[in-house]
């Protein structure tokens, strides 16, 4: 196997399921209608509700929903091998992935783009709503936090990362205004571009400088500073900051990983990886557990992610402009993020096995191993920096895209450039799900504590939007700063891939609503099935052999408790569900329609 091989396949196999099975879902399953206004018309207010251009929803979506997943998840993954992971990101994105974005935007969208939780609520009844609302609140927290605690060690005593990305703010802010007042996309994104490699390609000359000491920050200070910049993201107009801004990074995101595409055509490196390895049976220094569940637990968001519930249920479901941008910004979104998950193993894997384990590894750790590196100790001189023992995936793909870029013989000699390029990239890449993941956690609690005190679901509500941005902020701000998440970080692959169920579950109760078929359910119920399954295996995995198992290192109480609580809100959601399909299944086709036809 080669690079080449591997991306001209992944390509092929992703343009063949969006051309075909994207119509099918788009024309016969949800049958998308332009004739009728979205919500975005229907409730334009300026600020949340924007008709928006479909390739900029497109890129802030990709840019929301593309967050760590894609770029760690399929590295750490690689310690069973390149084709468990490859199998898994095109399978599960297909199959999974792509149609649950699609139905849990168009779910949304027919509650004029109200959260997952609201939907469950008027679908399923007020107990899956509320364990739904419970459920999100559980998990967007841990995955904020979590995100954050990623983007704090890329740009942790990094001036030149700090520098880059936080000119992205005031250079989005003005690509917002232009395009408002305006109109002319081209030009704003022209101008923008610009504006963001300039920065960038500046950062190491602003490094050595008076302002680069003033932007070198520690792990504390930073993890003040984001939930402060988060709750501006969350408070302001959409069109403001978050969706400009989220645009402008999509061009740096597709754009790196085109360029790390050519380089591959380019240099055509080997996989010397294994197609697996013998860690798929468990006790790897990675992953502890076996190759099933965790390869789809650990590649999330390359594959199938319920943190895109949120996202399709929060600010993209408010901005659309077309019913038939569904297909574009939903079910396509999801294949180009596949195919950064494939970039990603390949960056990990095109390493030699003894490199990628020392990196990833303690030095303890590496020594049982019975590997030796290769080209690791070239690799660190040219980036001067020592690259064993940095273990998180995020170094790995630096060190990986490195490997490719250099190469290239008129590249061979900015080894460190490109690896603080692809640190800084990781950091945008992040930041950008951190925004949209604020301001649906907004929503969230909004809608959620709304139950309580009626004024705060309005989301035009001034105070409300304040006092929600302000709560989400300080809790996931709260978990960062004090560092407690790093001990609930493995939690994030079970609850996120729970969150993915659940929207499958709404997305299949929406279609034996609507569809003129009732089998056409199964486009949801065949991954729900898979995915149910092999989500509460791997909570009572990790819950039996490491959160509550005493001789563990992972042994904590809290981990476990909030494992069960968060299985036990699954268990019973897809009750209430099971209850509710056997009543659709059973109605004549014409009473649904028209109870579809009063609440559309």
């Amino acid at each position: 196997m080669n690079a080449i091989t591997m991306v001209i396949g992944s390509m092929c196999i992703l343009m063949i399921a969006y051309r075909l099975y994207g119509t099918f879902m788009a024309v016969k399953v949800l049958k998308l209608d332009d004739s009728k206004p979205t919500p975005a018309h229907e409730m334009e207010d300026g600020k949340d509700y924007v008709p928006t251009n479909k390739w900029v929803a497109f890129g802030h979506h990709f840019a929301a929903i593309a967050a760590a997943g894609p770029l760690v998840g399929p590295i750490l993954a690689a310690q069973f091998g390149y084709l468990p992971g490859l199998l898994w990101l095109l399978i599960g994105a297909v199959i999974g992935g792509a149609v649950h974005d699609a139905v849990v935007l168009f779910a949304s969208m027919r509650k004029n783009g109200q959260s997952l939780s609201e939907v469950a609520k008027e679908e399923l009844g007020p107990v899956a709503g509320f364990c739904t609302g419970l459920a999100m609140l559980f998990i967007i927290t841990i995955t904020m936090a979590g995100l954050s605690m990623v983007v704090l060690h890329a740009l942790e005593n990094n001036p030149w990362g700090t520098f880059a990305v936080g000119s992205t703010i005031p250079i989005a802010m003005g690509v917002g205004l232009y395009h408002k007042k305006t109109g002319n996309l081209k030009g704003a994104t022209t101008v923008g571009f610009i504006l963001v490699m300039a920065a960038v390609f500046s950062g190491p000359y602003i490094q050595n400088t008076v302002l680069g000491e003033w932007l070198t920050f520690d792990i504390k200070t930073l993890a003040i500073i984001l939930p402060v910049y988060a709750f501006f993201a969350a408070a302001l107009p959409v069109w403001l900051l978050l969706a400009p801004r989220d645009y402008l990074s999509s061009f740096m995101k597709i754009g790196v990983f085109i360029a790390l595409i050519i380089g591959i055509f380019v240099v055509n490196p080997g996989i010397p990886f294994p197609a697996v390895t013998k860690f798929i049976n468990g006790g790897g220094p990675i992953l502890a557990g076996p190759v099933w569940p965790f390869i789809s637990i650990t590649i999330a968001c390359g594959a199938i992610s319920g943190f895109h519930a949120f996202v399709g249920s929060g600010t993209t479901p408010k901005m659309l402009d077309r019913w038939s941008d569904i297909k574009v910004v939903g079910f396509g979104a999801m294949l180009v993020e596949s195919l950064v998950g494939v970039m990603a193993l390949i960056a990990a894997t095109a390493l030699h096995p003894g490199d990628y384990f020392a990196i990833n590894s303690t030095p303890e750790v590496f020594k049982t191993l019975g590997m030796s590196v290769q080209h690791l100790p070239e690799l660190s001189k040219e980036i001067g920096l020592n690259l064993e023992g940095r273990t998180g995936g995020a170094v790995t793909l630096a060190v990986g895209m490195t490997y490719v870029f250099t190469a290239i013989p008129w590249f061979e000699k900015l080894a460190s450039f490109f690896f603080q390029f692809v640190i800084m990239f990781e950091a945008v890449f992040i930041l950008t799900a951190i925004d949209a993941g604020t301001r649906v956690a907004r929503y969230i609690i909004q809608d959620f504590f709304g139950e309580f005190y009626k004024p705060l679901k309005r989301v035009d509500w001034v105070p409300g939007s304040i006092f929600a941005s302000a709560l989400a902020c300080f809790i996931w701000g709260y978990l960062l700063f004090s560092g407690d998440i790093s001990s609930v970080w493995a939690l994030f692959g079970v609850s996120n891939q729970l969150m993915a169920s659940i929207g499958l579950i709404i997305g299949a109760t929406v279609i034996l609503k609507v569809a003129d078929k009732r089998i056409y359910a199964f486009t949801c119920f065949i991954p729900l099935a898979y995915l149910y399954v092999t989500v509460n295996y791997a909570g009572y995995w990790m819950i039996a052999n490491v959160y509550l198992n005493t001789a563990s290192k992972g042994y904590n109480v809290l981990n476990g408790v909030l494992s069960i609580t968060m299985l036990v809100l699954g268990i019973i959601i897809m009750i209430t569900a099971l209850k509710k399909w056997v009543e659709l299944w059973n109605s004549p086709r014409y009473t649904l329609d028209r109870k579809h036809t009063k609440t559309a």
